[in-house]
């Protein structure tokens, strides 16, 4: 009997082989694929859609390798579907960022700059938002199974995700400022941080998306 197929959707842009190797530690019962061929894609039975960098290149290659219409096609399969950082971003309607960039539109919301005078507590904050800090969880899910509330995740961002329907809204952060750092909808997940520089957290969160059930 194969197994069945997570493919780490490759469009050349971040650590791909990090996230691939965290998933073979935690979904052993799982092939792991990196890949920019839509076949292979769509014929695997979960998606990871991640992402580094400046959101008009990322655009850009997801574009010309069509991937903004693959993606909300795989999406509308139901099978799951995890977003993680730049890729989080790129499922939002919009980006601030690069002068603004028109993203995916398939969580409906902005991506923002956390701005230069950001501050907490009278003293000015590093932009980007880099290294550990705390996610609270806003509401139940799958993804979160096995997770304690306020747990420690990995972030590097200067731009983050404010949701329209905070009903979408499962994790939550500060920095200076409130922001939205899960979003579920169906069968769908996107998280900000890097689950795979995450230690137990995230090697849990990544075991969860891999056993969690959408009923595709």
């Amino acid at each position: 009997m194969s197994k069945a197929t997570i493919a780490v959707i490759d469009y050349g842009m971040g650590n791909l082989h990090s996230v691939a190797s965290a998933l073979e530690h935690v979904a052993p019962n799982h092939d792991i694929v990196i890949s920019s061929e839509a076949e292979v894609i769509a014929n695997a039975e979960r998606i990871i859609f991640p992402g580094v960098g400046a959101m008009r290149d990322c655009m850009a290659e997801i574009k010309r390798l069509n991937f903004h219409r693959l993606v909300p096609e795989l999406i509308a399969s139901g099978k799951p579907v995890l977003g993680i950082c730049v890729g989080m971003q790129a499922l939002m309607t919009h980006s601030e960022e690069n002068g603004g960039v028109e993203a995916i539109n398939q969580l409906p919301g902005e991506v923002k700059f956390f701005g230069e005078d950001l501050t907490e507590n009278g003293e000015r904050l590093k932009v980007p938002h880099m290294g550990w800090n705390t996610v609270s969880q806003t509401a139940d899910h799958p993804i979160w199974h096995g997770i304690e509330d306020n747990a420690h995740f990995y972030f590097v961002h200067s731009y983050y995700a404010k949701s329209e329907d905070k009903d979408l809204v499962i994790g939550r952060c500060q920095y200076g400022l409130e922001f939205d750092v899960v979003l579920a909808k169906d069968n769908l997940v996107a998280v900000q941080f890097h689950p795979e520089k995450s230690h137990s957290n995230g090697l849990q969160l990544l075991k969860n998306f891999s056993q969690w059930n959408t009923g595709a």
